[in-house]
């Protein structure tokens, strides 16, 4: 279903759907009419000799250079060029589409400036599948994701590499297979599609989105390791989250509950009065961290039906205003916040791993979860891999949004760093979609030593999915293929839409 972008309402889901699962866009009839009466304001200012900030001028430390009407036609080729001075691989193409996406919404608000064929052509690349190669370092968060967009507007005008139907083309030849025109850049345009930070915006959101799945498939590996372990239940009764009343806990505590229900393992005698942390602070800990991913969406969704441009053209009071409406500081702290929550639970995760793996404190479960303990190691070193993915979380969670390195002749003194703040954060989902794959590993194996003792129907749906990927470990084998396969099952959310299916919706 065609999904009408005008600068409001457009949710992470949205970007999701166009990004990834390539739902077509039109731009809605008032936005265009927006985009034309700020372009009227542009183009008087410029018969009238104003001077406008990367209208007119240089740009950054070079904006007191005023240009002559013969350099502004030309100017605005000259700024993608300069900026497009990325370094590295490709960024994925869902990425490059979502901050495209970002970029239409912004201008569907009618003060950037410029001309409606600028944004009717990026439409038209999203909806025919034409997506600029762009690499993934370059930018430092501030007068926008100046590098990555310039190669967006490269491919916008016929230049440099493009993705499509799965090849790597020069732009030209992308946009001539897929019936596209280049543009022909005037006054404004460039500057007007590469100033803003949408690749922060639109890889976030996507960051953000995928967290929030995430933080779901942990309830479930957190639950069936509580089950095969016959956990003490009562550090979930909603009772004991009310009295202290954060909505996240509430939440992650009663998905606990509904996934685990009817649960026989957790009908077994020898509970222990109180179990260790990592099995009782479950609600506590990813509540937390679900409670951040609020803010971060509340954040990111700001941003994509925002107006963040520089300069700012107000065509009602027929004015134009320059700020800092780039920079990226109030989605790098809220991604560090996100990569930092998702870190903590991976913790969890690795902390119930290691109860599974551990004979004195696994509730009677065999060493290593293998009946040969001594001639088998079992899944013993999975539990080295989840360490490892762990402890290099822990260093990516350190925060890039702090670490400002001036540019342009000092005249950007202060930039936010949110590009490396992305990926970092999208480094730690990778890692952390592992982690949870290994703890759903040794679960499904625990349970089948649980048996002929079954568990929660939520659990079943999930230990099935495991075992049409990874068979049961009866002998050593090499255990890398299971681990990166799971890890991707994981990742693509087959096991959470199973449970889901048995259990209803989480939360």
């Amino acid at each position: 279903m065609t999904i009408t972008i005008d600068g409001h309402g457009l949710t992470i889901e949205k970007v999701v759907q166009v990004a990834r699962g390539h739902e077509p866009i039109a731009i809605s009839s008032e936005s265009r009419k927006r985009i034309e009466k700020c372009r009227a304001l542009l183009e008087d200012k410029i018969q009238k000799r104003e001077i406008m900030y990367g209208v007119n001028t240089g740009i950054g430390e070079l904006a007191e250079v005023i240009l002559t009407p013969e350099q502004v036609e030309r100017y605005q080729k000259y700024i993608v060029y300069s900026h497009a001075a990325g370094y590295g691989k490709p960024l994925p193409e869902e990425a490059v589409r979502a901050a495209m996406l970002s970029r239409i919404s912004c201008h569907c608000h009618g003060h950037s400036g410029l001309r409606p064929v600028v944004t009717e052509t990026l439409a038209e690349m999203l909806n025919k599948g034409v997506t600029p190669v762009v690499c993934e370092k370059g930018s430092v968060g501030a007068c926008g994701d100046l590098s990555p967009m310039s190669q967006i507007a490269l491919g916008l005008m016929g230049e440099g590499e493009a993705f499509y139907k799965g090849q790597r083309l020069p732009a030209k030849e992308a946009l001539t297979r897929a019936g596209i025109k280049p543009v022909v850049l005037e006054a404004r345009d460039g500057l007007a599609v590469i100033n803003g930070s949408n690749i922060i915006a639109g890889l976030g959101s996507i960051e953000v989105h995928d967290a929030g799945r995430w933080l779901k498939n942990s309830e479930i590996a957190a639950a069936m390791t509580l089950e095969v372990l016959n956990a003490n239940m009562k550090a979930y009764d909603e009772r004991l989250h009310k009295v202290r009343g954060y909505p996240g806990a509430l939440e992650s505590a009663e998905n606990v509950r509904r996934i685990t229900e009817g649960s026989e393992l957790l009908a077994q005698k020898g509970k222990k009065v109180q179990d260790a942390y990592s099995l009782r602070s479950t609600p506590q800990v990813v509540g937390a961290a679900k409670d951040a991913l609020k803010w971060a969406r509340y954040m990111f969704e700001i941003e994509l039906n925002g107006a963040a441009d520089n300069p700012v053209f107000f065509p009602d009071e027929q004015i134009v205003l320059t700020g800092a409406n780039f920079q990226a500081v109030p989605m790098a702290f809220a991604l560090e916040l996100a990569g930092m929550a998702v870190t903590t639970v991976a913790v969890l995760s690795e902390r119930r791993l290691n109860r599974l793996m551990n004979p004195h404190l696994s509730a009677g479960l065999p060493a290593f979860l293998t009946k040969g303990a001594g001639m088998f190691s079992g899944l013993m070193l999975t539990q080295y891999t989840a360490g490892a993915l762990v402890c290099e979380n822990r260093v990516l969670s350190t925060p890039a949004a702090t670490g400002s390195i001036p540019a342009a002749a000092d005249q950007e003194d202060f930039v936010s760093m949110g590009m490396t703040t992305t990926l970092k954060t999208r480094q730690i989902l990778d890692n952390a979609q592992a982690v949870l794959a290994i703890e759903f590993m040794a679960g499904a194996q625990a349970i089948d030593f649980r048996k002929p003792v079954e568990p929660s129907r939520g659990i079943q749906a999930a230990y099935d999915v495991i075992r049409k990927h990874v068979a049961r470990l009866e002998e050593d084998r090499p255990l890398y293929n299971d681990i990166n396969k799971l890890k991707e099952v994981v990742e693509s959310g087959e096991i959470l839409d199973a449970v889901e299916s048995a259990v209803g919706k989480l939360k």
